[in-house]
């Protein structure tokens, strides 16, 4: 059962026992296990005995539209087909095929509903999209939160470093851990009768089936999508983030706390695309790292500190993992949830912004423009290897990213500048962009979560500082560099 603080009533208008059935709008949490707005939305179907309908679209005019982002999104299109025609759940998948083509969709389904329940997100255009068809609809619409292991609404601030917030997780997320998602929240629902459409709803918006799903060469060239951004190899869906799940804590969980920043060893877990598009959740995620731990809530250490080690009481490693995969994945979701300006400069921390404009005047040796950022053609054989991997993998190491964003503040005109490069760059190429997770990364580059640091730079001044030359001697990275540069760029 979904828990309350989970739920968001956003319009507030009456349940309809006389529909036809209860309608679950697919638009992040892109899959069907551990997922609490399913699970609502079949508690609605028990209640009111009403089969259930699960609506699944993908428009073509968001912003960065293109190749990589449709097709990853399609594979977990496909999954979720397999997966209602083996539990026999009416499944209604709609890819858009030109702009405005789906206005009118969900209103039509919604007019033969009973309730409308959908997904609790709190970045991008969803929460608009979502405030839109609140307004628009005379049957309730219910958004429920399945983010993470904390309730995104269960705190009442923002925290301003992940040291205070994890803090706060260690007091008040042993509760929330009792109310797990269900595994495989359609066993059992084999009975349901599956409901019928009216002809003219399927043959105005025909349902995107076949081919499509079945990623066939050449069917995206159709879309009115940016066609220059290919997809990358990852592939999505559920089938493939549960067997890269599988392959991280067999192959790369043991070393994780060791050989998670080297950019040559690759061992990251690479999941956040996963979790961007919800093709996987955070909760089946951890359940795996606990049940490799042989772990039980009893284990959990009885102090709240903010120690990033000792908490969980876990292998290293697994500790180490969990701080990405809570701490720093949902300090961001808690502050989209609280701020509508996440994305926007003014966001940072005041004494980012003092020490920014102070020095907004000082010298750059180097300054890029935005072509030459995306084309990785700056001075700095790491970086510009490090733009070649997000153009063409979908993602930077993590440690690299860091790098990434920084020497992006030093070679631009303005730090507002900067900020608008790194949120174009890596919502166009990243995979995982447009998430809270990202935005967390990139206003980090800027102060966000972190404190003043010294000793004091020019452009920097009191923000942290990271040079391609101290990376080097950290870690290795020269077959990093000659694996992303560009042929042209090795003569």
């Amino acid at each position: 059962m979904a828990p309350g603080i989970r739920i968001q009533d956003c319009n507030h208008a009456p349940i309809k026992p006389a529909g036809s059935y209860v309608l679950y709008w697919i638009i992040t949490n892109r899959r069907l296990t551990y997922n609490f707005a399913l699970e609502r939305a079949l508690e609605h179907c028990r209640e009111l005995r009403k089969p259930l309908m699960i609506f699944e679209a993908l428009r073509c005019d968001y912003q960065w539209a293109s190749d990589r982002l449709h097709r990853f999104v399609i594979d977990g299109m496909a999954d979720n087909a397999n997966t209602c025609a083996k539990h026999r759940i009416r499944y209604f998948p709609y890819v858009e095929p030109e702009v405005d083509a789906g206005k009118g969709l969900l209103e039509a389904l919604a007019s033969h509903a009973c309730v409308l329940v959908t997904d609790d997100f709190p970045c991008f255009f969803l929460p608009r999209m979502v405030g839109a068809a609140a307004r628009k609809l005379s049957m309730r619409l219910e958004a429920v939160d399945s983010n993470g292991l904390m309730p995104i609404r269960a705190a009442d601030r923002v925290f301003v470093r992940a040291f205070d917030f994890r803090r706060y997780l260690q007091k008040v997320l042993p509760s929330h851990l009792a109310n797990f998602p269900m595994a495989d929240p359609l066993a059992g629902t084999g009975s349901m009768a599956s409901p019928s459409l009216p002809r003219g709803i399927t043959s105005r918006w025909p349902p995107a089936f076949g081919s499509l799903l079945q990623a066939k060469a050449g069917l995206l060239d159709v879309f009115p999508i940016d066609h220059q951004i290919n997809p990358v190899e990852l592939r999505g869906g559920h089938t493939a983030a549960h067997a890269r799940i599988k392959k991280v804590l067999t192959e790369k969980l043991s070393t994780y706390g060791e050989e998670h920043n080297a950019p040559e060893v690759q061992g990251t877990s690479n999941m956040s695309p996963y979790l961007h598009f919800g093709h996987i959740s955070a909760h089946e995620i951890f359940a795996a790292v606990a049940r490799l731990e042989k772990w039980r809530p009893q284990k959990l250490a009885l102090r709240s500190n903010g120690a990033r080690q000792g908490w969980w009481n876990m292998s290293g490693s697994s500790e180490s993992y969990l701080n990405q995969l809570v701490t720093w994945r949902e300090v961001g979701y808690n502050f989209c949830a609280h701020r509508e300006d996440y994305d926007r400069y003014d966001s940072l921390p005041t004494w980012a912004q003092k020490t920014l404009e102070e020095h907004a005047g000082d010298g750059r040796p180097n300054v890029y423009s935005l072509q030459e950022f995306e084309t990785g053609a700056t001075h700095d054989p790491l970086w510009n290897a490090a733009q070649g991997q997000l153009v063409r993998d979908g993602y930077i190491h993590n440690y690299l990213r860091m790098l990434w964003g920084k020497k992006i503040l030093e070679w631009s005109d303005s730090p507002q500048t900067a900020l608008s490069v790194l949120i174009h760059l890596n919502n166009k190429y990243s995979v995982d962009g447009r998430n809270p997770n990202s935005y967390s990364g990139i206003f980090w580059c800027l102060g966000r979560y972190d404190r003043a640091w010294g000793p004091i730079r020019p452009i920097y001044w009191k923000i942290r500082y990271m040079s391609s030359e101290n990376t080097a001697r950290k870690y290795s990275v020269k077959n990093y560099i000659q694996k992303y540069t560009q042929p042209n760029e090795r003569r």
